[in-house]
């Protein structure tokens, strides 16, 4: 969505190298707040994206674009895991479920948020395609 924009030299964590091919894609999200990392200082590249990160970072990337993230969704309405989401992704999950991003995952009869489960390829795909087609198009 950005193009290839100048992020500068280095990055904010200690596990990217500056040569690694994703160093200038990170360093130019935290240096945009974006991503922030873990707190010990770490961003963890190699480890799979949980759906309530993802809902962070896009929610950040919406603001930082100056898109609308001010709708919520009651996700304890809706889901009956809505309690394990993180404080730090409750708003971002909210907005992303309401903007249609992020839904439940049917199971035994149920819909879960799964906040901490990871997203797969199938869903992160689906949901960058529904966050260009109806909040940044």
């Amino acid at each position: 969505l950005e193009g290839t924009p100048d992020a500068g030299a280095g990055t904010a964590f200690t596990d990217v190298a500056g040569g690694a091919y994703y160093a200038q894609s990170v360093a130019w999200a935290s240096a945009n707040g974006i991503v922030n990392g873990f707190e010990d200082g770490s961003f963890r590249p190699g480890e799979a994206i949980t759906r309530e990160q993802m809902a962070t970072i896009l929610y950040n990337y919406a603001s930082y674009k100056g898109y609308d993230v001010s709708g919520r969704a009651n996700l304890s309405a809706q889901f009956p895991d809505a309690g394990k989401v993180s404080g730090y992704a409750a708003a971002p999950l909210a907005w992303a479920n309401h903007a249609k991003l992020i839904n439940g995952v049917a199971d035994e009869g149920s819909t879960f948020l799964q906040p901490q489960g990871s997203a797969t390829r199938a869903q992160v795909a689906a949901i960058l395609m529904r966050f260009q087609q109806g909040i940044a198009n």
